[in-house]
């Protein structure tokens, strides 16, 4: 059972880049990928699909889309016809061209901003618009196996894309040439860690959220703190206080729990898996009972495994028997 067709969408009229570069809406096809634009504001956003989006078919509008236009930013979505990381000649194409109408002088400030596989297309493509800051979550810099051996997520979709040769290949090369970048990552997943590693450099602040997964996005838009980061990078300024003031509001997003409760598990620290599972609980408030069981099993596993070590260690330690 359905709850009914999808609400309509509103598509933008198709232009070509000379008549879009003034346009307050616009659609431009191209063969691997679309550009779709919604203005309103001297602040443009250039958001690029993950391999999420691509799945709900078309149309859709931009990522993030939904997010971004209440906040009062003009957005340019940067769509793939397939998962393939952008590692295609329709994108940068359709770029250069807008570049070339003047299109992105309309704007005092322009923001790449993308999650995962948008991550790596908004540091990989930013230089081709001159001063475009970069605000990615989770982004690979390449699933190229030589450059990134210690990558090995998503096979089917990076078997069925182009991972070699120029250009485009690896977004640890554009980072010389960004004037501000801002990567989002969860310090305790192994392969973000390492990527964003490569990614460094003396324009890129990193924001380490432990617990958050590689699906950091959705802890961010969950703690409310989505706008914070974005108002940072538009502003040139630094994470401040005020954003990790906010996200103490992770807390109360079970994605942000789950791992919590995870890593400690898989530490072998039952005692901190009970402290934590109680802090949880205690802070719940009115949250569904049925949405609090994941952490209930957690500490009842905890205290099973701690009572079975004190037993094991007492066993161990136990006096011999007279006459044994």
């Amino acid at each position: 059972m359905t709850d009914g067709p999808p609400p309509t969408i509103d598509v933008p009229p198709e232009l070509g880049p000379e008549a879009a570069a003034t346009a307050e809406r616009f659609l431009i096809r191209g063969a691997h990928a679309n550009l779709w634009f919604e203005g309103g504001s001297d602040v443009l956003i250039v958001s690029f699909d993950n391999l999420a989006t691509i799945d709900e078919g078309w149309p859709r509008g931009p990522w993030a889309w939904g997010r971004l236009q209440p906040l009062g930013y003009a957005v340019l979505g940067v769509q793939s016809h397939a998962k393939d990381w952008f590692r295609q000649p329709t994108a940068p194409e359709l770029l250069r061209a807008l570049e070339v109408t003047g299109f992105f002088s309309r704007f005092r400030r322009v923001v790449f901003i993308g999650a995962s596989m948008g991550g790596f297309a908004a540091l990989n493509l930013a230089p081709l618009v001159p001063g475009a800051r970069v605000l990615a979550f989770s982004p690979q810099s390449t699933m190229n196996k030589t450059i990134a051996p210690f990558e090995t997520r998503f096979p089917f979709a990076v078997k069925r894309s182009n991972w070699e040769g120029m250009p485009f290949l690896d977004a640890a090369a554009a980072v010389p040439y960004l004037p501000r970048a801002m990567i989002v990552y969860d310090p305790f997943v192994s392969e973000d860690r390492a990527h964003a590693k490569r990614l460094s450099g003396a324009d890129v602040e990193a924001v380490r959220v432990p617990f958050c997964t590689h699906e950091a996005i959705r802890v961010i838009l969950k703690s409310g703190t989505f706008p914070l980061l974005l108002a940072a990078i538009v502003g040139d300024a630094p994470v401040g206080h005020a954003f990790w003031t906010a996200f103490r509001a992770r807390r109360g997003v079970p994605k942000w729990q789950r791992a919590l409760l995870a890593e400690a598990t898989r530490r072998g620290r039952p005692h901190l898996v009970i402290c934590a599972a109680r802090a949880l609980l205690d802070r719940a408030g009115d949250v569904p009972d049925a949405d609090l069981v994941f952490i209930r099993r957690a500490r009842r596993a905890a205290t099973q495994a701690l009572a079975a070590s004190v037993e094991g260690a007492g066993a161990g330690c136990a006096p011999k028997q007279a006459g044994g």
